[in-house]
Protein backbone atom coordinates (compact mmCIF):
# COMPACT_ATOMS: atom_id res chain seq x y z
CA UNK A 1 0.00 0.00 0.00
CA UNK A 2 1.37 3.40 -0.99
CA UNK A 3 1.74 5.85 1.87
CA UNK A 4 -0.74 8.69 1.61
CA UNK A 5 0.42 12.29 1.78
CA UNK A 6 0.20 13.83 5.27
CA UNK A 7 -0.07 10.47 7.03
CA UNK A 8 2.70 9.42 9.40
CA UNK A 9 4.49 6.07 9.31
CA UNK A 10 2.68 4.63 12.32
CA UNK A 11 -0.75 5.74 11.12
CA UNK A 12 0.02 4.23 7.72
CA UNK A 13 0.93 0.90 9.32
CA UNK A 14 -2.33 0.86 11.24
CA UNK A 15 -4.37 1.71 8.16
CA UNK A 16 -2.79 -1.27 6.47
CA UNK A 17 -3.99 -3.41 9.39
CA UNK A 18 -7.53 -2.03 8.92
CA UNK A 19 -7.33 -3.13 5.30
CA UNK A 20 -6.08 -6.58 6.30
CA UNK A 21 -8.91 -6.95 8.82
CA UNK A 22 -11.34 -6.18 6.04
CA UNK A 23 -9.71 -8.82 3.83
CA UNK A 24 -10.24 -11.53 6.46
CA UNK A 25 -13.85 -10.49 6.96
CA UNK A 26 -13.56 -8.43 10.15
CA UNK A 27 -15.01 -4.95 10.51
CA UNK A 28 -12.29 -2.79 12.05
CA UNK A 29 -14.97 -0.59 13.60
CA UNK A 30 -17.19 -3.25 15.13
CA UNK A 31 -20.69 -2.73 16.38
CA UNK A 32 -22.98 -3.53 19.27
CA UNK A 33 -21.31 -5.58 21.99
CA UNK A 34 -23.56 -7.04 24.69
CA UNK A 35 -22.67 -8.50 28.05
CA UNK A 36 -19.60 -6.44 28.95
CA UNK A 37 -19.12 -6.04 32.69
CA UNK A 38 -17.22 -3.16 34.30
CA UNK A 39 -13.65 -4.21 35.12
CA UNK A 40 -14.03 -3.02 38.71
CA UNK A 41 -17.01 -5.35 39.17
CA UNK A 42 -15.10 -8.30 37.76
CA UNK A 43 -12.21 -7.68 40.14
CA UNK A 44 -14.61 -7.25 43.03
CA UNK A 45 -16.40 -10.56 42.53
CA UNK A 46 -13.34 -12.71 41.74
CA UNK A 47 -12.80 -15.60 44.16
CA UNK A 48 -9.28 -17.05 44.06
CA UNK A 49 -10.05 -20.71 44.65
CA UNK A 50 -13.39 -20.92 42.87
CA UNK A 51 -13.46 -22.68 39.52
CA UNK A 52 -15.72 -21.95 36.56
CA UNK A 53 -15.73 -18.17 36.90
CA UNK A 54 -16.18 -16.32 33.63
CA UNK A 55 -15.98 -12.68 32.62
CA UNK A 56 -16.62 -10.46 29.62
CA UNK A 57 -15.11 -6.97 29.41
CA UNK A 58 -14.67 -4.27 26.80
CA UNK A 59 -12.25 -1.36 26.71
CA UNK A 60 -9.07 0.10 25.30
CA UNK A 61 -5.72 -1.66 25.06
CA UNK A 62 -3.27 0.38 27.16
CA UNK A 63 -0.53 -2.23 27.52
CA UNK A 64 0.40 -5.09 25.19
CA UNK A 65 3.13 -7.64 25.84
CA UNK A 66 3.66 -10.07 22.97
CA UNK A 67 5.75 -13.11 23.90
CA UNK A 68 5.03 -15.20 20.81
CA UNK A 69 2.23 -17.69 21.41
CA UNK A 70 1.06 -15.77 24.46
CA UNK A 71 0.03 -12.12 24.61
CA UNK A 72 -0.93 -10.19 27.74
CA UNK A 73 -3.12 -7.14 27.32
CA UNK A 74 -4.14 -4.56 29.90
CA UNK A 75 -7.66 -3.47 29.04
CA UNK A 76 -8.98 -0.18 30.42
CA UNK A 77 -12.60 0.89 30.67
CA UNK A 78 -13.79 4.04 32.42
CA UNK A 79 -13.75 2.42 35.85
CA UNK A 80 -10.40 0.61 35.86
CA UNK A 81 -8.27 -2.08 34.19
CA UNK A 82 -8.08 -5.83 33.89
CA UNK A 83 -5.64 -8.16 32.21
CA UNK A 84 -6.54 -10.32 29.23
CA UNK A 85 -4.48 -13.39 28.51
CA UNK A 86 -4.47 -14.32 24.82
CA UNK A 87 -3.04 -17.71 23.97
CA UNK A 88 -2.70 -19.21 20.51
CA UNK A 89 -4.07 -22.49 21.87
CA UNK A 90 -7.38 -20.92 22.92
CA UNK A 91 -7.63 -18.44 20.05
CA UNK A 92 -6.24 -20.44 17.15
CA UNK A 93 -9.12 -19.42 14.85
CA UNK A 94 -8.63 -15.73 15.74
CA UNK A 95 -4.87 -15.59 15.99
CA UNK A 96 -4.44 -13.44 12.88
CA UNK A 97 -6.86 -10.89 14.39
CA UNK A 98 -4.92 -11.02 17.67
CA UNK A 99 -1.66 -10.31 15.83
CA UNK A 100 -3.26 -7.23 14.22
CA UNK A 101 -4.05 -5.63 17.58
CA UNK A 102 -2.28 -2.42 18.66
CA UNK A 103 -2.11 -0.15 21.67
CA UNK A 104 -5.18 2.07 21.70
CA UNK A 105 -7.50 -0.40 19.97
CA UNK A 106 -10.93 -0.98 21.51
CA UNK A 107 -11.77 -4.66 21.90
CA UNK A 108 -14.04 -7.00 23.79
CA UNK A 109 -12.91 -10.26 25.33
CA UNK A 110 -14.58 -13.04 27.26
CA UNK A 111 -13.45 -16.28 28.80
CA UNK A 112 -12.43 -18.02 31.99
CA UNK A 113 -11.44 -15.85 34.93
CA UNK A 114 -8.30 -16.81 36.81
CA UNK A 115 -5.07 -15.61 38.31
CA UNK A 116 -1.52 -15.72 36.97
CA UNK A 117 1.46 -16.98 38.94
CA UNK A 118 2.31 -13.35 39.72
CA UNK A 119 -1.12 -12.83 41.29
CA UNK A 120 -2.75 -10.84 38.47
CA UNK A 121 -6.49 -11.37 37.95
CA UNK A 122 -6.80 -12.35 34.29
CA UNK A 123 -9.50 -13.17 31.74
CA UNK A 124 -8.16 -16.06 29.64
CA UNK A 125 -9.92 -14.99 26.47
CA UNK A 126 -11.77 -17.56 24.37
CA UNK A 127 -13.11 -14.97 21.94
CA UNK A 128 -11.89 -11.49 20.97
CA UNK A 129 -14.12 -8.92 19.28
CA UNK A 130 -12.68 -5.96 17.40
CA UNK A 131 -14.70 -2.88 18.37
CA UNK A 132 -12.66 0.01 16.97
CA UNK A 133 -9.21 0.16 15.41
CA UNK A 134 -7.10 3.10 16.58
CA UNK A 135 -5.24 4.41 13.56
CA UNK A 136 -3.33 6.94 15.64
CA UNK A 137 -0.99 5.52 18.30
CA UNK A 138 -1.14 6.49 21.99
CA UNK A 139 0.86 9.57 23.11
CA UNK A 140 4.00 7.60 24.03
CA UNK A 141 5.21 4.10 24.79
CA UNK A 142 3.75 4.27 28.30
CA UNK A 143 0.33 5.40 27.11
CA UNK A 144 0.34 8.55 29.25
CA UNK A 145 -0.20 12.13 28.20
CA UNK A 146 1.78 14.77 30.07
CA UNK A 147 1.81 17.85 27.82
CA UNK A 148 -0.66 20.21 29.51
CA UNK A 149 -1.82 22.05 26.39
CA UNK A 150 -2.29 18.83 24.45
CA UNK A 151 -4.19 17.29 27.35
CA UNK A 152 -6.74 20.13 27.28
CA UNK A 153 -7.02 20.17 23.48
CA UNK A 154 -7.26 16.39 23.20
CA UNK A 155 -9.35 15.58 26.25
CA UNK A 156 -10.57 12.51 24.35
CA UNK A 157 -7.05 11.11 24.75
CA UNK A 158 -6.39 12.60 28.19
CA UNK A 159 -9.36 10.75 29.70
CA UNK A 160 -8.10 7.28 28.88
CA UNK A 161 -4.37 7.99 28.91
CA UNK A 162 -4.49 9.45 32.45
CA UNK A 163 -6.80 7.46 34.74
CA UNK A 164 -6.74 10.17 37.44
CA UNK A 165 -8.33 12.57 34.93
CA UNK A 166 -11.18 10.15 34.23
CA UNK A 167 -11.64 9.69 37.98
CA UNK A 168 -11.80 13.45 38.56
CA UNK A 169 -14.55 13.91 35.97
CA UNK A 170 -16.46 10.90 37.27
CA UNK A 171 -16.26 12.51 40.71
CA UNK A 172 -17.49 15.79 39.30
CA UNK A 173 -20.55 14.09 37.85
CA UNK A 174 -21.23 12.29 41.13
CA UNK A 175 -20.88 15.51 43.14
CA UNK A 176 -23.29 17.42 40.90
CA UNK A 177 -25.77 14.55 41.28
CA UNK A 178 -25.30 14.77 45.06
CA UNK A 179 -26.02 18.52 44.97
CA UNK A 180 -29.29 17.83 43.17
CA UNK A 181 -30.29 15.13 45.66
CA UNK A 182 -29.41 17.40 48.59
CA UNK A 183 -31.58 20.26 47.31
CA UNK A 184 -34.47 18.07 46.20
CA UNK A 185 -34.40 16.49 49.64
CA UNK A 186 -35.00 19.94 51.13
CA UNK A 187 -37.96 20.69 48.90
CA UNK A 188 -36.26 22.64 46.10
CA UNK A 189 -37.40 22.21 42.51
CA UNK A 190 -34.98 22.34 39.62
CA UNK A 191 -35.92 24.79 36.86
CA UNK A 192 -34.45 26.12 33.62
CA UNK A 193 -34.26 29.79 32.66
CA UNK A 194 -33.19 31.40 29.37
CA UNK A 195 -29.53 31.27 28.37
CA UNK A 196 -30.17 33.78 25.57
CA UNK A 197 -31.51 37.03 26.96
CA UNK A 198 -32.53 40.36 25.51
CA UNK A 199 -30.97 42.22 28.46
CA UNK A 200 -27.61 41.45 30.01
CA UNK A 201 -28.53 41.51 33.69
CA UNK A 202 -28.15 39.88 37.06
CA UNK A 203 -24.47 40.72 37.51
CA UNK A 204 -21.93 43.33 36.52
CA UNK A 205 -19.96 41.62 33.74
CA UNK A 206 -19.30 42.00 30.03
CA UNK A 207 -21.57 39.67 28.02
CA UNK A 208 -21.14 37.69 24.83
CA UNK A 209 -23.37 39.03 22.06
CA UNK A 210 -25.22 36.98 19.46
CA UNK A 211 -27.89 37.84 16.88
CA UNK A 212 -31.31 36.27 16.38
CA UNK A 213 -31.90 36.32 12.63
CA UNK A 214 -35.67 35.73 12.58
CA UNK A 215 -36.34 38.48 15.12
CA UNK A 216 -33.47 40.62 13.77
CA UNK A 217 -32.23 41.56 17.23
CA UNK A 218 -29.10 41.24 19.27
CA UNK A 219 -29.20 38.93 22.27
CA UNK A 220 -26.81 38.11 25.08
CA UNK A 221 -25.60 34.85 26.53
CA UNK A 222 -26.59 35.13 30.13
CA UNK A 223 -24.13 36.33 32.72
CA UNK A 224 -26.42 35.15 35.57
CA UNK A 225 -29.88 33.55 35.89
CA UNK A 226 -30.75 35.64 38.95
CA UNK A 227 -33.45 37.94 37.65
CA UNK A 228 -35.40 35.14 35.97
CA UNK A 229 -35.24 32.95 39.06
CA UNK A 230 -36.59 35.83 41.14
CA UNK A 231 -39.46 36.19 38.68
CA UNK A 232 -40.37 32.63 39.65
CA UNK A 233 -40.60 33.73 43.29
CA UNK A 234 -43.05 36.39 42.18
CA UNK A 235 -44.99 33.65 40.37
CA UNK A 236 -45.30 31.64 43.56
CA UNK A 237 -42.53 29.05 43.16
CA UNK A 238 -41.09 29.22 46.67
CA UNK A 239 -37.95 27.04 46.48
CA UNK A 240 -36.16 26.81 43.12
CA UNK A 241 -32.65 26.07 41.89
CA UNK A 242 -30.81 25.87 38.59
CA UNK A 243 -27.48 24.28 37.65
CA UNK A 244 -26.39 25.60 34.31
CA UNK A 245 -23.93 27.68 32.31
CA UNK A 246 -23.12 31.35 32.66
CA UNK A 247 -21.01 33.26 30.12
CA UNK A 248 -18.79 36.26 30.82
CA UNK A 249 -16.70 37.86 28.11
CA UNK A 250 -13.70 38.41 30.34
CA UNK A 251 -10.22 37.03 30.97
CA UNK A 252 -8.97 33.47 31.33
CA UNK A 253 -6.91 32.21 34.24
CA UNK A 254 -6.47 29.16 36.42
CA UNK A 255 -9.63 30.31 38.25
CA UNK A 256 -11.68 31.77 35.38
CA UNK A 257 -13.22 30.25 32.27
CA UNK A 258 -15.56 32.43 30.17
CA UNK A 259 -18.13 29.60 30.18
CA UNK A 260 -18.69 28.26 33.67
CA UNK A 261 -21.21 26.28 35.72
CA UNK A 262 -23.21 27.90 38.51
CA UNK A 263 -25.80 26.63 40.92
CA UNK A 264 -28.26 29.33 41.99
CA UNK A 265 -31.15 28.83 44.38
CA UNK A 266 -33.84 31.02 45.90
CA UNK A 267 -36.05 30.35 48.90
CA UNK A 268 -39.07 32.45 49.76
CA UNK A 269 -39.36 33.79 53.31
CA UNK A 270 -35.68 33.05 54.02
CA UNK A 271 -32.63 35.30 54.50
CA UNK A 272 -28.86 35.14 54.14
CA UNK A 273 -28.49 33.32 57.45
CA UNK A 274 -30.52 30.42 56.09
CA UNK A 275 -28.41 30.55 52.92
CA UNK A 276 -25.28 30.23 55.09
CA UNK A 277 -26.72 27.17 56.80
CA UNK A 278 -27.65 25.56 53.46
CA UNK A 279 -24.19 26.26 52.01
CA UNK A 280 -22.32 24.80 54.97
CA UNK A 281 -24.57 21.74 55.10
CA UNK A 282 -24.31 21.18 51.33
CA UNK A 283 -20.53 21.44 51.05
CA UNK A 284 -20.13 19.48 54.28
CA UNK A 285 -22.27 16.69 52.82
CA UNK A 286 -20.14 16.60 49.66
CA UNK A 287 -16.95 16.36 51.70
CA UNK A 288 -18.38 13.54 53.80
CA UNK A 289 -19.69 11.58 50.82
CA UNK A 290 -16.91 12.07 48.27
CA UNK A 291 -13.67 12.93 50.11
CA UNK A 292 -11.29 11.06 52.39
CA UNK A 293 -11.78 13.12 55.52
CA UNK A 294 -12.28 16.83 56.25
CA UNK A 295 -8.72 17.92 55.41
CA UNK A 296 -8.05 18.21 51.67
CA UNK A 297 -4.82 19.22 49.93
CA UNK A 298 -5.27 22.12 47.52
CA UNK A 299 -1.99 23.14 45.92
CA UNK A 300 0.34 24.09 48.75
CA UNK A 301 -2.58 24.58 51.14
CA UNK A 302 -4.44 22.10 53.31
CA UNK A 303 -8.09 23.12 53.68
CA UNK A 304 -9.89 21.95 56.81
CA UNK A 305 -13.65 21.59 56.22
CA UNK A 306 -14.41 20.68 59.84
CA UNK A 307 -17.63 22.37 60.92
CA UNK A 308 -18.72 24.84 62.17
CA UNK A 309 -17.11 27.30 59.74
CA UNK A 310 -15.91 30.76 60.62
CA UNK A 311 -18.38 33.64 60.16
CA UNK A 312 -16.89 37.15 60.33
CA UNK A 313 -18.02 40.54 59.11
CA UNK A 314 -16.33 42.34 56.26
CA UNK A 315 -15.29 45.12 58.66
CA UNK A 316 -13.82 42.67 61.20
CA UNK A 317 -11.69 40.96 58.58
CA UNK A 318 -10.50 44.28 57.16
CA UNK A 319 -9.37 45.31 60.63
CA UNK A 320 -7.71 41.94 61.25
CA UNK A 321 -5.73 41.59 58.03
CA UNK A 322 -5.35 45.16 56.71
CA UNK A 323 -5.15 46.80 60.14
CA UNK A 324 -7.71 49.37 58.98
CA UNK A 325 -10.94 50.61 60.53
CA UNK A 326 -13.51 50.58 57.72
CA UNK A 327 -14.78 53.99 58.87
CA UNK A 328 -11.30 55.57 58.81
CA UNK A 329 -11.12 56.37 55.11
CA UNK A 330 -7.81 58.22 55.43
CA UNK A 331 -6.23 55.10 56.91
CA UNK A 332 -7.79 52.93 54.21
CA UNK A 333 -6.46 55.17 51.44
CA UNK A 334 -3.03 55.21 53.09
CA UNK A 335 -3.11 51.40 53.10
CA UNK A 336 -4.07 51.42 49.43
CA UNK A 337 -1.05 53.58 48.60
CA UNK A 338 1.16 51.29 50.66
CA UNK A 339 -0.11 48.36 48.58
CA UNK A 340 0.65 50.21 45.34
CA UNK A 341 -3.00 50.75 44.42
CA UNK A 342 -3.85 53.85 42.40
CA UNK A 343 -6.67 55.08 44.63
CA UNK A 344 -6.71 58.75 43.64
CA UNK A 345 -9.78 58.66 41.39
CA UNK A 346 -11.58 55.80 43.13
CA UNK A 347 -14.76 56.18 45.15
CA UNK A 348 -14.29 55.48 48.84
CA UNK A 349 -16.12 52.15 48.79
CA UNK A 350 -14.08 51.00 45.77
CA UNK A 351 -10.85 51.78 47.63
CA UNK A 352 -12.10 49.88 50.67
CA UNK A 353 -12.91 46.85 48.52
CA UNK A 354 -9.59 47.01 46.66
CA UNK A 355 -7.75 46.93 49.99
CA UNK A 356 -9.98 44.08 51.19
CA UNK A 357 -9.23 42.02 48.08
CA UNK A 358 -5.49 42.68 48.36
CA UNK A 359 -5.11 41.91 52.06
CA UNK A 360 -7.93 39.66 53.23
CA UNK A 361 -8.89 37.22 50.48
CA UNK A 362 -5.46 35.61 50.20
CA UNK A 363 -5.61 34.74 53.93
CA UNK A 364 -8.93 32.90 53.81
CA UNK A 365 -7.85 29.29 53.42
CA UNK A 366 -10.30 27.37 55.60
CA UNK A 367 -14.00 27.95 54.81
CA UNK A 368 -14.92 31.48 55.92
CA UNK A 369 -18.21 33.30 55.51
CA UNK A 370 -17.54 37.01 54.96
CA UNK A 371 -20.78 38.69 55.99
CA UNK A 372 -22.27 42.20 55.91
CA UNK A 373 -20.68 43.89 52.88
CA UNK A 374 -20.85 47.67 52.40
CA UNK A 375 -24.27 48.43 50.93
CA UNK A 376 -22.78 50.37 48.01
CA UNK A 377 -21.27 47.12 46.69
CA UNK A 378 -24.59 45.27 46.73
CA UNK A 379 -27.29 46.73 44.46
CA UNK A 380 -29.53 43.65 44.64
CA UNK A 381 -29.34 43.16 48.40
CA UNK A 382 -31.49 44.17 51.35
CA UNK A 383 -29.96 46.62 53.83
CA UNK A 384 -29.07 45.40 57.28
CA UNK A 385 -31.70 46.41 59.80
CA UNK A 386 -29.00 46.71 62.45
CA UNK A 387 -26.82 49.07 60.39
CA UNK A 388 -28.07 50.45 57.04
CA UNK A 389 -24.48 51.04 55.88
CA UNK A 390 -24.20 47.30 55.32
CA UNK A 391 -26.00 44.72 53.22
CA UNK A 392 -27.27 41.32 54.30
CA UNK A 393 -24.83 39.53 52.03
CA UNK A 394 -22.12 36.96 52.43
CA UNK A 395 -19.38 35.51 50.29
CA UNK A 396 -17.87 32.15 51.13
CA UNK A 397 -14.11 31.90 50.66
CA UNK A 398 -12.24 28.60 50.59
CA UNK A 399 -8.63 28.17 49.54
CA UNK A 400 -8.42 31.97 48.96
CA UNK A 401 -11.16 31.71 46.29
CA UNK A 402 -14.70 33.04 46.34
CA UNK A 403 -16.92 29.97 46.11
CA UNK A 404 -20.39 31.27 46.96
CA UNK A 405 -22.28 34.55 47.07
CA UNK A 406 -25.62 35.04 48.83
CA UNK A 407 -28.09 37.77 49.77
CA UNK A 408 -31.17 38.55 51.67
CA UNK A 409 -32.89 39.59 48.46
CA UNK A 410 -34.14 43.11 47.85
CA UNK A 411 -37.84 43.07 46.99
CA UNK A 412 -38.78 46.78 47.18
CA UNK A 413 -39.31 47.85 43.52
CA UNK A 414 -38.60 51.53 44.15
CA UNK A 415 -35.31 50.85 45.94
CA UNK A 416 -34.37 48.25 43.33
CA UNK A 417 -34.96 50.65 40.46
CA UNK A 418 -32.91 53.37 42.16
CA UNK A 419 -30.08 50.89 42.79
CA UNK A 420 -30.16 49.72 39.18
CA UNK A 421 -29.72 53.31 38.00
CA UNK A 422 -26.71 53.74 40.29
CA UNK A 423 -25.27 50.41 39.13
CA UNK A 424 -25.58 51.34 35.45
CA UNK A 425 -23.42 54.45 35.78
CA UNK A 426 -20.15 53.91 33.95
CA UNK A 427 -21.07 50.43 32.73
CA UNK A 428 -21.37 51.26 29.05
CA UNK A 429 -18.69 48.67 28.22
CA UNK A 430 -20.71 45.84 29.79
CA UNK A 431 -23.80 46.87 27.77
CA UNK A 432 -25.91 46.55 30.89
CA UNK A 433 -29.35 48.15 30.67
CA UNK A 434 -32.30 48.53 33.02
CA UNK A 435 -34.49 45.43 33.18
CA UNK A 436 -37.83 47.23 33.28
CA UNK A 437 -39.79 43.99 33.24
CA UNK A 438 -38.03 42.82 36.41
CA UNK A 439 -39.09 46.05 38.14
CA UNK A 440 -42.62 45.39 36.92
CA UNK A 441 -42.43 41.88 38.38
CA UNK A 442 -41.37 43.29 41.77
CA UNK A 443 -44.36 45.63 41.71
CA UNK A 444 -46.61 42.59 41.73
CA UNK A 445 -44.91 41.55 44.97
CA UNK A 446 -41.91 39.28 45.49
CA UNK A 447 -41.79 37.51 48.86
CA UNK A 448 -38.85 38.21 51.17
CA UNK A 449 -36.25 35.65 50.16
CA UNK A 450 -32.72 34.37 50.43
CA UNK A 451 -30.67 33.72 47.31
CA UNK A 452 -27.44 31.77 46.86
CA UNK A 453 -25.00 31.17 44.02
CA UNK A 454 -22.21 28.57 44.15
CA UNK A 455 -19.47 28.27 41.54
CA UNK A 456 -19.54 24.56 40.71
CA UNK A 457 -16.23 24.51 38.83
CA UNK A 458 -14.32 26.11 41.68
CA UNK A 459 -15.99 23.89 44.25
CA UNK A 460 -14.99 20.78 42.28
CA UNK A 461 -11.45 22.15 42.05
CA UNK A 462 -11.24 22.37 45.82
CA UNK A 463 -12.78 18.98 46.57
CA UNK A 464 -10.63 17.14 44.01
CA UNK A 465 -7.41 19.07 44.65
CA UNK A 466 -7.22 20.48 41.12
CA UNK A 467 -5.45 23.86 41.07
CA UNK A 468 -6.60 24.93 37.59
CA UNK A 469 -10.20 25.34 36.47
CA UNK A 470 -9.17 23.74 33.16
CA UNK A 471 -8.64 20.48 35.06
CA UNK A 472 -12.33 20.28 36.02
CA UNK A 473 -13.87 21.56 32.76
CA UNK A 474 -13.95 18.85 30.11
CA UNK A 475 -13.37 21.21 27.19
CA UNK A 476 -11.94 24.52 28.45
CA UNK A 477 -11.63 27.50 26.14
CA UNK A 478 -8.13 27.75 24.66
CA UNK A 479 -6.39 30.02 22.21
CA UNK A 480 -6.38 28.94 18.60
CA UNK A 481 -3.27 27.13 17.47
CA UNK A 482 -1.39 29.48 15.17
CA UNK A 483 -0.42 28.05 11.74
CA UNK A 484 3.22 27.00 11.53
Amino acid sequence: MTQKSGIGKFEQQRLEKVARLREIGIDGYGGRFDGAEPTVDVRGRFEKDKEGQRACCAGRIVLLRDIGKLIFITLRDWRGTIQLGLSKKLLSDQWELVKLLDLGDLIGGDGQLGMTRTGEITIWAETITMLSKATLPPPDKHGSLVDIDRRYRQRYVDLWANPEVMERFRKRSEMVASIRRFLEGRGFYEVETPMMQTIAGGAAAKPFITHHNSLDMDMYLRIAPELFLKRLLVGGMEKVFEINRNFRNEGLSTRHNPEFTMMELYQAYADYNIMMDITEELVGALVKEHCDGPKIQFGEMVVDYTRPWRRSTYAELLAEYADCDIDDLDAVRAKAKELGLNETNMDDVVVVNAVFEATVEERLINPTFVIDYPIALCPLTRQSKADPRYAERFELFIGTMEIANAYTELNDPAVQEANFRIQLRGQEETMATMDEDFITALKYGMPPAGGLGIGIDRLIMLLTGATSIRDVVLFPLLKKIQPG
